[in-house]
């Protein structure tokens, strides 16, 4: 199983969804919401999008420290969020 696609919603008034779409049909959702920072969630998680494409989705732990510590200098609450809607999404492919 691969992953094949990161796909991001805002819903109204500040939460974002995402999908994470496989190569199998499954589709793991993961809440990335930070208050009033929707937008720049999405920005987040497309910076960690061509991470993730093409990888198993079910090495979670190996995906959030890859992604963490690559975003080290760049880190606080915007690049935890995104990557608590990342790691919410993958175990529910796990």
């Amino acid at each position: 199983m691969r992953i094949t696609q990161l796909e991001t919603l805002i819903v109204q008034p500040r939460w974002v969804i995402l999908k994470i779409h496989t190569d199998e049909g499954l589709v793991g959702i993961g809440e990335p919401t930070l208050e009033n920072r929707a937008r720049t969630i999405v920005t987040a998680i497309r910076e960690l999008e061509p991470y993730l494409i093409g990888k198993d989705p079910t090495r979670v732990g190996h995906h959030w420290q890859a992604m963490y510590k690559h975003a080290f200098y760049r880190g606080g609450p915007l690049l935890t969020s995104a990557l608590s809607g990342v790691d919410q999404a993958l175990w529910d492919l796990a």
